[in-house]
């Protein structure tokens, strides 16, 4: 049985605006970009698993931003602070 998200996203128009921003721009880190097309994709109802084949990264990674948006919305999709010594 295919396992199926309960984190359903469903997008205000600013929202989508704002990814589909993202998702088209070429000066952004290309970690912003595949954050945006994987909540695009999951907003069009696609699968963890589908979005992970269409962008080829890992179905834990597709379920990891999509949770972390479903809670948070864009705010979510920024890298969280790491441990440790900043980069010089």
């Amino acid at each position: 049985m295919p396992r199926t998200s309960p984190f359903r996203i469903i997008l205000s128009p600013q929202e989508q605006r704002e990814l589909s921003s993202r998702a088209r721009r070429y000066t952004l880190p290309y970690y912003k970009v595949q954050r945006a097309k994987a909540i695009l994709l999951a907003a069009q109802g696609l699968q963890n698993k589908e979005i992970a084949a269409r962008l080829d990264i890992r179905r834990e990674i597709v379920c990891d931003w999509r949770k972390r948006f479903f809670r948070q919305r864009l705010k979510g999709l920024e890298n969280l602070p790491r441990p440790g010594r900043p980069r010089v």
